[in-house]
């Protein structure tokens, strides 16, 4: 496949997720670029547009090659690095930097005239929003736990003495977080009522009811392709030590199946992360969707067809 059918793909360089969609198009051909633009830029990559009356323009040049941009047919965003400037430079000069790479390299890589996201970087940063996922969860049919966010301590109380199962804690966004300079993810965990202090003035903080779950799924959305799995882990969170939890192969059940398609339409998304917990009676309450959440870790079947939905998507590109 030439350049003027190029999959261009965005991540960072230790992405193994991307590497497994990555061979795929190498046997079969299909020219692909890997850019992390938040790095390579500022490490000898270089990218142009050019606009005139009528006519656009862009040319992106690599260690090793250089790539019509307006010929990209795919655009895979995966994980990029984020834009931090390059590290020459310190204090608000490095926060220029950033700022100008993002708005201006990401406003670049985010217009290719014709070209086919998987998703969109506007579309990705929408829909990592909590409070949209729940309220288009409400819209197109899934099951949602009662769920509060506030700044306010005494609404956060309120909720939690509300809820007989007890309630959970989960951080708005994924924010970076370090203890002694080592960073720390911040995991679901319950919470009772007294532990909810004035602290929570601080920022908004999410509250939700607990889920008397028997198992975990995700669900792997690539356009109408759904594979799920069923995780079972000793802990609330099962991201916390995924060398304890379980994964077998599960369906979706179909009021499920038509609410996830619904949901990728509503929020614009080719491809989505969803989880949810299971209870007993086989109810499937959602809990997010993450709009570029990883899949290489599920059993080697299901991964495997997931990377061969996707490297179909981003070969056939805006034909698909």
């Amino acid at each position: 496949m030439s350049d003027s059918s190029s999959v261009l793909v965005l991540t960072n360089p230790y992405d193994v997720t991307a590497d497994m969609v990555l061979r795929l198009l190498a046997e079969r051909r299909v020219s692909v670029v890997r850019l992390d633009p938040g790095t390579d830029l500022h490490s000898g990559a270089s990218l142009t547009a050019t606009y005139r009356q009528r006519d656009q323009r862009g040319t992106l040049r690599t260690a090793s090659r250089g790539l019509d941009t307006t010929r990209i047919r795919s655009v895979w965003v995966r994980r990029p690095s984020p834009y931090e400037g390059p590290h020459g430079l310190r204090g608000q000069d490095r926060r220029f930097a950033a700022e100008q790479t993002l708005w201006g390299a990401g406003g670049i890589l985010a217009s290719l005239p014709g070209a086919h996201y998987v998703n969109h970087p506007w579309d990705n940063r929408a829909a990592e929003s909590k409070p949209v996922q729940l309220t288009t969860a409400q819209r197109c049919g899934f099951l949602v736990p009662s769920t509060v966010i506030t700044n306010d301590p005494h609404e956060a109380r309120t909720f939690a003495t509300h809820q007989p199962g007890g309630v959970v804690y989960k951080p708005v966004w994924n924010s970076t977080y370090r203890v002694d300079g080592r960073p720390c993810s911040v995991w679901v965990r319950d919470v009772q009522g007294p532990e909810i202090t004035d602290a929570v003035s601080v920022c908004p903080h999410m509250f939700q009811a607990k889920v008397d779950k028997e198992f975990d799924a995700r669900v792997t959305a690539v356009g109408d392709r759904l594979f799920g799995v069923r995780i079972d882990s000793p802990d609330l969170d099962w991201r916390h030590r995924q060398d304890l939890m379980t994964c077998t192969p599960i369906e979706a059940p179909e009021p499920v199946a038509h609410a996830v398609v619904a949901y990728l339409a509503e929020l614009r998304l080719t491809y989505g992360a969803f989880d949810f917990a299971v209870t007993a009676a086989g109810d499937w309450y959602f809990l997010e969707c993450n709009p570029n959440g990883q899949w290489a870790w599920q059993p080697a079947g299901i991964a495997a067809a997931i990377a061969r939905v996707l490297a179909d998507r981003l070969e056939k590109g805006p034909d698909t």
